[in-house]
């Protein structure tokens, strides 16, 4: 299990395809040493609907597994996230009169579900 804290730069469209299997993906905007990393993350199945509360320019927290393939001798990574968790911060939320964002009640959590 990992978790990392970003800000949301883009959430995609649902994915379904022909087997039944659907997922939907985004990307989160780490602060890492020198320069800003986009990180693209899916959730996957019954776990979709996570990203439903997710706006660009918001403040969140992802729990997540890496998942890798090999398909035809080259290999794929995932980072499958399982938990968001919204910690604020979005760019249309209300602020004080320095401009600071006010705080939200902190660790609303949009899914307490463990990966097992």
């Amino acid at each position: 299990m990992f978790e990392i804290t970003g800000t949301v730069k883009k959430v995609f469209e649902e994915q379904t395809f022909g087997s039944g299997f659907n997922k939907r993906e985004f990307v989160l905007t780490i602060e890492s040493g020198k320069f800003p990393q986009d990180i693209k993350f899916e959730c996957v199945k019954d776990k979709v609907s996570l990203v439903a509360t997710l706006k660009p320019g918001a403040k969140a927290k992802v729990f997540f597994d890496l998942r890798g393939r090999e398909w035809k001798e080259s290999y794929f990574v995932n980072l499958n996230a399982w938990k968001i968790e919204s910690l604020g911060g979005s760019p249309d939320a209300p602020a004080d009169e320095d401009g600071a964002p006010l705080p939200e009640e902190p660790g609303q959590a949009v899914d307490e579900d463990v990966p097992f």
